[in-house]
């Protein structure tokens, strides 16, 4: 029996896994979950998301707390009786082998525009058996869902089921003849093809705008204004247009030699857009960069990996492009204080109902005793003088009792966001003993008097619980929030600082309980790899600056090579067609140079 769900339609999707290739290039862990690539014609097909995966099996928790990894091999896309999307797939153990908790069932998963998932949970085939192969349809006629699949020796059955999503209500196996799912071909680089299914245009262009980076193709400027001064010519600026429709508004770099401002009349004159440029890396042997805007100056501040860890040094410019060239600071080290060792990681600036602060990470001495820190500048004090800065101050929670117990639990990576006037911060907390639970982040609100006082109880947000997140060490870390419109965007790093580290993204509604876990969707898939940007590996440890013309720009770290050093990269955020963050977004993609040159008819009064 071929199993096929091809139409003669003009959009389709393939889904697929990957080989694994070396750890650090394409683990298992990334390997074994779903990719897409997209086809008009059904032939050819492209892959999306840079060949990388968007559907990752969860983890599972022991009673302890600690994580098993999880991945998924054979995933297969059907669509359920109410138009939108399931997907059936063998969940494995990490590495691709069988997985005892999922014997004799299969792992479902429902969606309704193949970007975000829910994982329904294991479906129970009432088998003995490995499930080794698996499909599934909807029977319109019977109205009933039918499960064929084989297991590990060879043989092939069917089950049937009315409501998928009530997992334990499949009936008993019956045994069918063999099935083969029909054969595909695609020029994608590593690929394990399963099945293609036709979609809708709305679903097509949906997936492709959201999964592609955009490229700008138009640039449009007003064809005459009228101005009085240079001042208000420098206000006109350029629309620039990209492949998924958004656009982003360009200053412009005028050349009015030939207006003679006292003389009216009608003056064409030329432009081009203007685009900063910052080439990778702008800092080397620097991690976890924040750049900060305080009193109309910017700073930049960032963990040295050049002395491993033992200083925080800032610069100040006059804006974001005088930093790469500004003069460092020393601001605090770990002889500054007794109780401030190395490892000082991680310093982001935060302006607290008008005060200036930095949140960092800090030791007595070992990694065990990593913890959260704050310190202020004091009122009229000037940033860039280490004596106008706080002694730093240990983060303790809601009773005094510093967050962490010393030696068993670590935090790092504390950051702070307001909303409605209630502060918060995020951080990354990793509990090691009796055992190593990993990395998780929480959320508390903190008093605006006393930012390193906890007024909440702590409340888990996210736990490393996808391939991308536990891809050799189980971390949630790095948080940052940036809020936009009528959303939270909440980026955070995952997996080990190497060349698999990535960045994943949690949003919230402005309006929500943003205590309350339920409020927050995660992202089944990293928004920034090794893989989104060539030559930059492991990319992650984010913060966002907006700047005087309200551009954000993207401060993140990655490696230039896989064995590089940590070193900061600047890249301007763009947004997409849904409004969410796009990081990948290079300086071609943002800017077609052939089309930076423009006119415009200047009308002096």
């Amino acid at each position: 029996m071929i199993i096929s769900k091809v139409k003669k339609d003009s959009n389709y999707v393939l889904c697929y896994t990957r080989i694994p290739q070396e750890n650090l290039i394409y683990s298992t862990k990334l390997a074994y979950s779903m990719h897409i690539a997209y086809s008009e014609e059904g032939v050819r097909f492209h892959e999306l998301n840079h060949n990388s995966g968007v559907l990752f099996a969860k983890a599972t928790e022991n009673d302890n707390g600690t994580l098993n990894s999880k991945s998924l091999k054979n995933p297969y896309i059907f669509y359920l009786a109410d138009g939108t999307f399931g997907i059936i797939a063998v969940r494995t153990v990490a590495d691709g082998e069988n997985d005892e908790q999922s014997k004799g069932k299969v792992l479902l998963f429902t969606s309704a525009d193949l970007l975000q998932y829910k994982e329904i949970g294991l479906i129970d085939l009432k088998g003995n058996t490995y499930v080794s192969d698996v499909n599934c349809q909807y029977d319109d006629d019977k109205k009933v869902y039918v499960i064929c699949w084989s297991d590990e020796n060879g043989n092939y059955y069917k089950n049937f089921i009315t409501d998928i999503t009530s997992i334990n209500s499949a009936s008993i196996p019956e045994k069918v003849e063999a099935f083969v799912i029909e054969p595909v071909k695609a020029e994608i680089e590593g690929i394990v093809p399963r099945n293609i299914i036709s979609i809708s245009q709305e679903v097509a262009h949906h997936l492709i705008c959201k999964l592609t980076v955009p490229t700008n193709e138009k640039i449009k400027v007003t064809e005459s204004v009228c101005v009085t001064s240079e001042n208000e010519l420098k206000a006109v600026k350029a629309t620039a247009i990209y492949s998924d429709g958004t656009t982003s508004m360009k200053n412009v770099d005028w050349n009015v030699a030939e207006i003679d401002w006292n003389k009216p009349g009608t003056y064409k004159i030329a432009g081009k857009v203007h685009q900063d440029h910052y080439e990778f890396p702008i800092v080397e042997s620097s991690a976890d960069p924040c750049i900060g805007k305080w009193n109309g100056k910017y700073y930049f501040i960032a963990t040295n990996d050049a002395d491993n860890n033992h200083t925080l040094y800032m610069r100040e410019a006059d804006n974001i492009s005088g930093l790469l060239g500004a003069e460092e600071v020393l601001i605090l080290d770990s002889s500054t204080y007794e109780d401030i060792g190395g490892l000082l990681w991680a310093p982001e600036f935060h302006i607290i109902e008008g005060d200036l602060y930095i949140f960092h990470g800090a030791t007595t001495g070992e990694f065990f005793y990593e913890e959260s820190h704050v310190m202020k500048l004091r009122r009229g004090g000037n940033p860039m003088i280490a004596a106008d800065w706080s002694r730093p101050q240990r983060v303790v929670k809601k009773d005094g009792n510093y967050l962490c117990e010393a030696g068993k639990t670590i935090s790092l990576d504390m950051t702070c966001f307001e909303l409605k006037g209630e502060y918060y911060v995020v951080w990354s907390q990793r509990k090691f003993l009796p055992e190593d639970l990993g990395a998780w982040l929480y959320i508390a609100k903190v008093d605006p008097k006393e930012p390193w006082k906890l007024i909440s109880d702590p409340v888990i947000l996210s736990k490393p619980d996808y391939g991308w997140a536990n891809n050799n060490v189980f971390v949630d870390e790095g948080p940052f929030v940036l809020i936009r419109d009528e959303k939270l965007f909440l980026t955070f790093a995952s997996a080990l600082i190497d060349a698999t580290y990535v960045v994943g993204l949690l949003c919230a509604d402005k309006d929500a309980d943003l205590l309350d876990p339920a409020s927050w969707t995660k992202s089944n898939y990293p928004l920034l790899t090794s893989r989104s940007v060539s030559g930059e590996y492991g990319p992650g440890h984010n913060s966002y600056v907006i700047d005087d013309d309200g551009t954000v720009w993207n401060a993140y770290h990655a490696r230039l090579g896989i064995d590089g050093s940590r070193s900061s990269g600047l890249r301007r955020v763009h947004f997409d067609i849904d409004g969410y963050p796009v990081l990948d977004l290079t300086e071609d993609k943002d800017l077609n140079q052939e089309l930076a040159n423009v006119t415009i008819d200047i009308i002096v009064k």
